[in-house]
């Protein structure tokens, strides 16, 4: 809004209005108002919250400090939900179709896990939503967001290819399935060339495919993050750093002048986005100081299903879905840990009629808070207390966090 008052207000040269002309200011700006949204409302809510006894319910699973968290305030998505959109409704540029895309999915994912939370805490059915309405849900907004991709005239990317149309010979604005992927020149894929057909018949099965790929990447990063939040900060600093490399490949992919200087895919208009993931790296870091350990507020679903549909739908809209494995790497470990338990307990149950288990416990951070790392190489040890997973988590997501980045420059 301010971002669009200014601009109204042009020709009375107001003193500092051009500042909001550059992406990087309104981006920094974006930054801290959502870190001080979020610290300075932060106790108001955690009271409230107090207050109507909206504390979270803990299963007994035998870990470590595990009961003491009995009756800690949830729903702290609230507080990371009003730091994220206010300063991008203030700040960013509210015609611009990323945006538009970026504060559906954000709404639309704190519904989700509203309704999820509401039912648990106040219609006290510890199960929630059902799995498939969840899935349901995410399935929704990942077509909706494939489908504008596919069809949004404002949704482009500069591919490196003649046309009678461009000015320059050798690159053109087009609609396009071209992605992101490291080890191959000019770090581009096209999901065209999955296609077995040509013609007509290839050029549907291209967009068909992408569709399927969109749907499938935000359903699996929402449900990520929500795997892995089970620890005091764990989910929270993790997404931050995320956050922080997806804000960056926004920020210069789309500006031509740095997509040209780095050889990296230009999208046209893209750069918003940088001003909304640094709101949300923020919110974030003003979350983390009261949900660090030990933890005064948990995010609950209603802030884990929407970070991962965020860091999803802006992976996509940046076209760096590719390389969510390696950036959200803590997330997808998580996320395999479960399905591998899962299907090898089916498994050992079926065969042997006894169900058995690769990890002590799935999610992988409980299993360390069971056994520590040794575990896993099959020797004894003792649990690990749980602010050294977090931080040992972090280092770790930090170290791909600076790999990913570094891929960009492995041809």
């Amino acid at each position: 809004m301010l971002y669009h008052l200014f601009d109204l207000l042009k020709e009375f040269d107001i003193p500092g209005q051009g500042l909001f002309k550059f992406l990087s200011f309104r981006a920094i700006f974006s930054f801290t108002l959502a870190l001080v949204i979020s610290i300075w409302a932060g106790k108001g809510i955690i009271r409230l919250m107090q207050k109507k006894q909206i504390g979270e319910e803990i299963r007994n699973l035998g870990l470590e400090g595990q009961m003491q968290k009995k009756g800690t305030p949830t729903m702290g998505g609230i507080l990371i939900f009003l730091s994220i959109v206010i300063p991008v409704l203030l700040l960013a540029d509210l015609t611009n179709i990323y945006t538009i895309l970026m504060l559906v999915s954000t709404v639309w994912f704190f519904a989700i896990g509203f309704a999820d939370d509401y039912i648990k805490v106040f219609k006290k059915n510890k199960d929630g939503l059902s799995p498939k309405m969840k899935m349901v849900c995410q399935g929704v907004i990942g077509l909706g967001i494939a489908l504008t991709v596919c069809f949004s005239s404002d949704i482009v990317v500069r591919v490196e290819q003649p046309s009678a149309d461009s000015v320059n010979e050798n690159t053109y604005i087009t609609k396009s399935t071209t992605t992101t992927i490291p080890f191959v020149k000019d770090h581009e894929f096209d999901y065209r060339m999955l296609s077995p057909f040509k013609g007509k018949a290839g050029d549907v099965f291209q967009w068909v495919l992408y569709v399927l790929m969109i749907v499938l990447v935000i359903t699996a990063c929402s449900n990520g993050v929500n795997l892995t939040d089970g620890l005091d900060g764990l989910a929270t600093g993790t997404s931050a750093i995320v956050g922080v490399v997806l804000g960056i490949f926004a920020y210069l992919g789309g500006n031509s002048l740095n997509a040209d200087y780095l050889n990296i895919m230009f999208i046209p208009g893209s750069g918003e986005i940088a001003v909304f993931m640094a709101a949300f790296v923020g919110a974030l870091i003003g979350f983390l100081w009261y949900n660090s350990f030990p933890a005064q507020i948990f995010m609950g679903d209603t802030g884990s299903l929407m970070l991962g549909g965020i860091i999803g739908v802006c992976a996509i809209l940046i076209r760096k879905e590719l390389l969510l494995p390696v950036l959200c790497g803590i997330f997808f470990v998580e996320s395999l840990s479960v399905m591998v338990q899962t299907a090898y307990f089916k498994f050992t149950k079926k065969k042997y009629g006894q169900g058995r288990r690769v990890f002590k416990m799935a999610p992988l951070h409980h299993h360390f808070q069971k056994e520590g790392i040794p575990a896993l190489l099959g020797q004894n040890s003792k649990p690990m207390p749980e602010a050294r997973i977090v931080t040992r988590f972090w280092i770790v997501g930090m170290i791909l966090a600076v790999l990913t980045i570094a891929l960009l420059k492995v041809r």
